[in-house]
């Protein structure tokens, strides 16, 4: 991993970003499990000036002893500052949760790539609301496999078969060595409706994305937030699932396009 640059929020919170190319910049955000490294390869196909950072609590960046919605999108907004007061934006997973916020919030938001907001619609059960805190009070007693375990299980639909197969591989480790963010991801709406008010206040050009190959919760979940948010359109890449950043060429073209 590089030496990143860093910047402050406005808490005070070190923020670490890698900054590649040239152009126009697109800030590019990850969701759960994700720091910079995991959005990189996006970074190095698209011909923009990118910023591929680590949120609050991952990788090279700080944090604060109380997490708030608010302190991640003041993270974006020192973002946007440093690299010249306007920006676009892409995210993947809670990430573009966190992208579609920033933009509804009013910061200098050019234009948003949001790929499968985890938002629930459709016939798909919204996640308890006590899951951030019992997620937490795992992450509190020491227990990172069990809050990512919940996590995948309760909030990310993921059948619990597929957790079993996945405590056997060397993925693991990086997944719980990430668990103490995941409440972050989770106080972000992953699992829950989408917030259909705050999205209709968002006038930056918008771009839904989600994977033919994804089960149909995600492209519910994008044509809602399609339908909440003014002008924006959706766009579905076949071939393609949750995992689409470990294959940036397939998404490449499309945002080209829409960033260019």
């Amino acid at each position: 991993m590089t030496t990143p640059e860093t910047v402050r929020s406005a808490d005070g919170t070190t923020i670490a970003f890698d900054r590649r190319g040239e152009g126009a910049p697109v800030i590019l955000i990850g969701g759960a499990f994700n720091d910079r490294t995991t959005v990189a390869g996006l970074a190095l196909v698209l011909d923009f000036t990118t910023i591929a950072y680590d949120r609050r609590g991952r990788g090279d960046s700080g944090d604060a002893a109380k997490y708030a919605v608010e302190r991640e999108i003041e993270d974006v907004a020192a973002l946007i500052e440093h690299v010249g007061g306007h920006a676009s934006l892409f995210g993947h997973s809670s990430g573009a949760i966190l992208a579609l916020e920033a933009a509804a919030s009013g910061l200098a938001v050019d234009r948003v790539a949001a790929y499968e907001p985890p938002y629930v619609v459709s016939d798909r059960e919204p996640a308890k609301e006590d899951l951030v805190d019992r997620v937490q009070a795992r992450i509190d007693a020491g227990d990172r496999d069990g809050a990512v375990t919940l996590f995948l299980t309760e909030g990310a639909d993921t059948p619990v078969a597929a957790v079993e197969s996945m405590r056997t591989e060397p993925v693991w480790a990086w997944l719980t060595n990430l668990a103490h963010t995941l409440p972050y991801d989770l106080a972000l709406g992953g699992g829950l409706r989408p917030p259909v008010e705050r999205l209709a206040k968002i006038a930056a050009p918008v771009l839904l994305i989600d994977g033919g190959d994804s089960p149909a919760w995600f492209g519910a979940a994008a044509q809602a937030a399609t339908d909440a948010i003014p002008g924006a359109r959706r766009e579905t890449l076949a071939g393609q699932d949750h995992g689409v950043l470990q294959f940036p060429e397939a998404l490449r073209p499309l945002l080209t396009t829409f960033f260019g």
